[in-house]
């Protein structure tokens, strides 16, 4: 049997634009650096591979795609697991998807109970294991949090300890000071695999919010702040600046062993739709998933949430004059539940 796909509201994606002759010829750095979100704090592990410019400083980057990875699998005795759990090697497989002139960042959780990855400085609500119990924005932790750990890990360590440049450097060489005003800042697209998909939902969680409350302040969302845009013009380093320029959202093979694997809250999906309305931005959403979660027996629950959340997507899409783009789509469709295909979705997955 094939991939079963399903899509609404189809449009050109940044991984795709640019063309492979641009990405073939670009030099990157690769690396791993260690960042923690408050001094003394747990770091977080984070694999890249960033663009550079003709003068290998760090380019201003188009997009920004940055993955969450989930739960530890010591042990499997798997050399093809043991190589997609790794995040260095994982941040190769992205680079090698995207087109054009577009990071690849991969996240390790900062804490682990065990084998269990506990996103708890970006989503305050888990549980010990790091299971879910809902998902609160209050604060806006992950887009804070995530903000803060891609600002501080370029401008403390990938430009200053590596490339022996600053921030202001990269900006110089690739930014002429009189084109700031005309200056579109680096677009951000978040993917989640397995118990990554929680920060994944606490950004949509948050963007809903954000978004809600800037409207009703009768702020144009749309716009960024170029004042603040100039001060890192390589990645959001702020709250603000991480929201808006969210452009895809991507589920990658989610689910947990409790409730709170995709969102299934209307509220939260239409303030989505009247942002996508009131900005006239484009933002996508993409479910990608593996039979070991969306037909597992003794998880019923996963695939229900996908379904609902997939169900209220495309209601809201019918009213956002195809501006909200949803798919969905089934990998390794008739074979037996494995936790290798669960891994193997990272190389299969399909980001166009």
């Amino acid at each position: 049997m094939g991939n079963k796909v399903f899509s609404s509201h189809h449009r050109p994606s940044p991984f795709t634009s640019g063309g492979l002759a641009a990405a073939a010829s670009m030099d990157r750095w690769t690396g791993v650096v260690h960042v923690p979100l408050c001094r003394g704090g747990p770091p977080f592990r984070v694999a890249a591979s960033l663009i550079l410019s003709p003068a290998k400083t760090l380019a201003v980057p188009r997009a920004n795609a940055i993955l969450f990875t989930g739960d530890r699998v010591p042990g499997t005795g798997d050399p093809a697991i043991e190589r997609l759990s790794d995040a260095a090697h994982i941040a190769g497989v992205l680079a090698g998807k995207l087109c054009g002139e577009i990071n690849a960042w991969v996240v390790d959780s900062a804490c682990f109970a065990g084998p269990f990855a506990v996103y708890r400085e970006l989503v305050p609500s888990v549980n010990a294991t790091g299971d879910p119990k809902g998902y609160d924005p209050t604060g806006f932790p992950a887009a804070a949090g995530v903000a803060n750990i891609f600002a501080h890990g370029i401008a403390e360590q990938i430009q200053n300890k590596f490339l022996g440049c600053s921030a202001k450097d990269s900006a110089v060489n690739q930014q002429p000071a009189a084109s700031l005003s005309s200056y579109c800042p680096p677009k951000t697209i978040i993917l989640g695999f397995s118990k990554g998909g929680v920060v994944v939902n606490q950004l949509v969680t948050e963007l809903s919010c954000w978004a809600s409350e800037t409207m009703k302040n009768l702020v144009d969302v749309s716009q960024s702040n170029p004042t603040h845009s100039t001060h890192n013009l390589l990645v959001p380093a702020s709250t603000s600046d991480m929201l808006p320029s969210i452009s895809e959202f991507h589920y990658v093979d989610v689910g947990l062993n409790c409730a709170g694997a995709y969102i299934t809250d209307r509220a939260v999906i239409k303030k989505i739709g009247d942002y996508v309305l009131h900005t006239g931005q484009n933002l996508r959403f993409a479910l990608h998933g593996t039979p070991r979660q969306w037909s597992d027996p003794k998880r019923s629950w996963v695939q229900k949430e996908k379904d609902i959340m997939l169900q209220l997507l495309r209601d809201e899409a019918q009213r956002c004059d195809g501006r909200l783009s949803i798919s969905g789509k089934m990998y390794f469709e008739g074979r037996p539940c494995s936790l290798l295909m669960h891994f193997e979705i990272l190389e299969a997955m399909d980001v166009s």
